[in-house]
Formats: structure tokens, C-alpha cells, sequence
């Protein structure tokens, strides 16, 4: 048996009901996946038999093997990032592939699939157009980081966190459909808050749109005035000059894109929680790892981008991380003004 039997919807979120009783077939897998290469066993029948969690994890320790030996032999450590935006999506549809194959109804994993393939897709596309498919590219914050640790901790940071444990927690992101899945015994239709939700979901994706196309368009303008000495239209010389963007979405958080990016994974294991009727879960360990992770790229993003831009520092302490502090927007300091009195006192000296 593939799926847990449970007796109420609160028990689809008990990790003692739906993983435990399962690990067995994690340590099983090796062996039978032989089986399907001598040609004992199906490789539909095992994926079937298989619970969809376990699967889905096995997976995502392969590819964390897979990305390891990527990095290591091209001495790049962008692996991961290149499937960032696909492989989430990639273990949603999993889940409903497998339901479909098991005759579980699936209209509900669906609606998540629909809201994270949009996802993908942006995503995807605006790391296509900053380069980061194109041969050789790598994040820019790997080379900063290896010039400051020792090469064999370096090593080590890469078996463990940038190969492996990005690849786990990419599948822990989409982890909850799996208790979603699980409510489809109790509630197999499509119901008002899984639409709520999918459509809180899209509208931080627009958000996500709307502040990597703003951010896009600065950097745009800012190449194109230092190539041509010449301001763009619909900006302004004194932004550009300043080095960073600081309109739109901008104007009231420092990162907006990352703030919705964060919420978005939040928001699918609250929709997890709301489907079992419980106020947590143990799979709370993806979105909040996701929050950590983004803590401390951020910092080291801001890090660089203080040394920099000088007015940075005045931009930070104005402009919430994430979340807006202020109802109005982000307003550059004017110049000094210089009394006569200061002027005289200045002459004196």
C-alpha cells in the first residue's frame, strides 16, 4: 500500500502516519530499482507502489549527486541554480502524475501544478535573460565566497549545502501537495479555498513580475546612460547616477521580489495546513529553511552592494529588507544646505 490509511483529515499532516510507516521502502528502493533493470519488475509498477513522498525524496538525493559531480568537474557551482525555477514545479507534478496512475483524484493537485508552472515559467524566463543559461555563467556570490574560506571547506560546503541540501530543499518546497493529496480522500473536489489560495498565489507571482521587470529596466537604463553619457527616457539622471533602483516596488522594499518568492512557498504550506485542518505541520521545514537561506544570501547580497553605492546605507536604514516599514516610498537625500552663518564660521577657522 502506497498511501497511509487515515481516518480524518487532521491525520494527513501526522508525520508518525504518513512518512514512518513508509521509510521502509526508502532503504528498499536500490534494490528494486535493480529489479527494474533485470527486467523483474516494472518500472510503472514501482513508481505505483512507491509512496509518492518517498519517491519524490529519492529523486531529489539522485539529482543532489547529479549536481555534485557537475560542480566539481566544471569547477561551477551554479548547478542548482539552473533548475531552481523547474524543479519544484517539476515534484508538484509528480504528485499528480502519480495520483492520476493510482486512480486518486487529482483535481486539487492540479490547481497547485497550475499556479506553480506559472511560476516556472516567469522564473525561468527572467534567468534566461540575465544570462544565467548561458555556458560558464555562474552566480556571481560563489567566486566571492571562495575567495574567503579555505579550498577544502569550500569542497565540503558544496557536498553538503549547494549540491545536496538545495536539492533536498527544493523537494521540501513542494512536499506539502503531498498532504494535500492526502486530504483528497476526504474532500476529492475542488473546493473555495483551494481557489483562494491559488489566487493569492498568482497575485504574488505578478509581484514577483512587476519588481524583477522594474529592476530590469533600471539596469537597462543605467547600461545604456553609461554607454551613451545620454539619460533614457522615463528616467532620471540623479537615480541613475545613484547606482541602485529605488522606484516602484522598490520604493518600499529593498527586495521585493524575494519578499513574494518567500511568501509563495509559505502560502502552499499553509494551504497544507488549511486542507488537514491542523495550524502546523511538520512541513514547515521547507519554507522555513527557504526564509533562512534567504536571510543570509540577502545579507552577503547587500553586503557587496553597500561597498558599492554609498547611499546604500542611508537606503537601508529607510526601507525594510523585505516587509515596508513606511507607508510612503523610499526618497533620495537632498543636498546639504549651507547657512551664511556656517559659511563664516568656516572662513574664521
Amino acid at each position: 500500500m502506497a498511501l497511509p490509511t487515515l481516518y480524518s483529515l487532521e491525520e494527513c499532516s501526522d508525520f508518525s502516519k504518513t512518512v514512518e510507516p513508509f521509510l521502509p521502502q526508502l532503504y528498499e528502493l536500490p534494490a528494486k530499482l535493480a529489479d527494474v533493470f533485470a527486467r523483474r519488475q516494472s518500472l510503472a509498477d514501482l513508481y505505483v507502489d512507491t509512496n509518492p513522498l518517498i519517491s519524490g525524496f529519492a529523486i531529489s538525493v539522485f539529482l543532489g549527486a547529479v549536481f555534485l559531480v557537475a560542480a566539481e568537474v566544471n569547477r561551477n557551482y551554479s548547478q542548482v541554480d539552473r533548475f531552481w525555477s523547474l524543479l519544484p514545479t517539476f515534484y508538484i507534478a509528480h504528485f499528480d502524475l502519480w495520483a492520476r496512475f493510482a486512480g486518486v483524484p487529482s483535481q486539487r493537485i492540479d490547481a497547485a501544478l497550475l499556479f506553480s508552472t506559472i511560476w516556472s515559467i516567469r522564473l525561468t524566463y527572467n534567468y534566461w535573460r540575465k544570462g544565467g543559461y548561458e555556458i560558464g555563467s555562474e552566480d556571481y556570490r560563489w567566486e566571492i565566497i571562495r575567495k574567503q574560506i579555505p579550498k577544502i571547506v569550500f569542497h565540503v560546503f558544496n557536498w553538503t549545502f549547494i549540491s545536496f541540501i538545495q536539492s533536498i530543499l527544493l523537494f521540501m518546497l513542494a512536499a506539502p501537495v503531498y498532504t494535500i493529496l492526502l486530504s483528497t480522500q476526504f474532500e476529492p473536489n475542488v473546493t473555495s479555498a483551494d481557489l483562494t489560495y491559488v489566487a493569492m498565489e498568482l497575485g504574488l507571482i505578478l509581484i514577483e513580475w512587476f519588481a524583477d521587470q522594474q529592476q530590469w529596466n533600471f539596469h537597462g537604463a543605467k547600461k545604456e546612460y553609461q554607454t551613451t553619457a545620454k539619460v533614457p527616457r522615463g528616467f532620471q539622471q540623479v537615480d541613475l547616477d545613484r547606482g541602485f533602483n529605488t522606484s516602484g516596488l522598490w520604493a518600499y522594499s529593498r527586495h521585493p521580489n524575494f519578499a513574494a518568492e518567500q511568501t509563495i512557498w509559505f502560502l502552499l504550506y499553509q494551504w497544507s495546513c488549511f486542507a488537514s485542518k491542523t495550524l502546523y505541520s511538520w512541513l514547515a521545514v521547507g519554507p522555513m529553511f527557504l526564509i533562512m537561506l534567504f536571510q543570509g544570501s540577502t545579507w552577503l547580497t547587500e553586503l557587496i552592494t553597500s561597498g558599492k553605492y554609498p547611499e546604500y546605507r542611508e537606503y537601508q536604514r529607510r526601507v525594510g529588507m523585505f516587509v515596508p516599514t513606511s507607508t510612503a516610498p523610499y526618497k533620495a537625500p537632498g543636498p546639504k544646505i549651507i547657512r551664511t552663518s556656517e559659511l563664516a564660521k568656516k572662513k574664521q577657522k
